[in-house]
């Protein structure tokens, strides 16, 4: 009887874990694809936490590649709680990853709208994972990056997820 669960148990757990892999590569491409202008706009994010002498340093650079629900509805400055925590967060552990950058995986997705008022933004979302200096410092974390479409005055690639380094 045993046997018998502990059967299942596995071939539960094999299905399970096949179709969260299956579901989680879907809109992946492949890195060299990732258009220069997002990428460019991820390696001045990188340059900011790496070069910024302090948090409130980092947040003034940083303000002007944020998007969606990063920023304000005038788009001109951080909502109350990125700085404090998000932005923090990565500035503080930039020194675990690579330098130069590292991507190890794209996902591209549609998103209908990211952000309030005016700044409200809507586009192809790069969720761009990028790798540790070692292996044994963990695994690849994602930044989000928006394409906008169809904006008055957003026309430019914009960081809107951060916080994950």
């Amino acid at each position: 009887m045993k046997k018998y669960l502990l059967g299942w148990a596995i071939f539960i757990s094999l299905i399970i874990s096949t179709s969260t892999f299956a579901q989680s590569k879907a809109g992946d491409i492949e890195i060299n694809k990732l258009p220069l202008e997002v990428k460019a706009i991820l390696e001045e994010y990188l340059n900011i936490l790496s070069n910024s002498g302090s948090l409130e340093d980092c947040a003034e650079k940083f303000v002007k590649i944020a998007g969606g629900s990063l920023v304000n509805e005038d788009g001109q400055s951080l909502r109350n709680n990125v700085q404090a925590f998000s932005l923090k967060k990565d500035y503080g552990n930039i020194k675990f990853y690579a330098i130069p950058l590292r991507i190890t995986r794209v996902n591209v997705a549609k998103s209908n709208g990211t952000g309030y008022g005016a700044s409200a933004v809507k586009g192809k979302v790069y969720k761009i994972w990028i790798d540790k200096k070692s292996k044994d410092l963990g695994l690849p974390a994602p930044v989000s990056i928006i394409v906008p479409e169809n904006h008055e005055f957003i026309n430019a690639p914009k960081v809107i997820n951060i916080g994950s380094f």
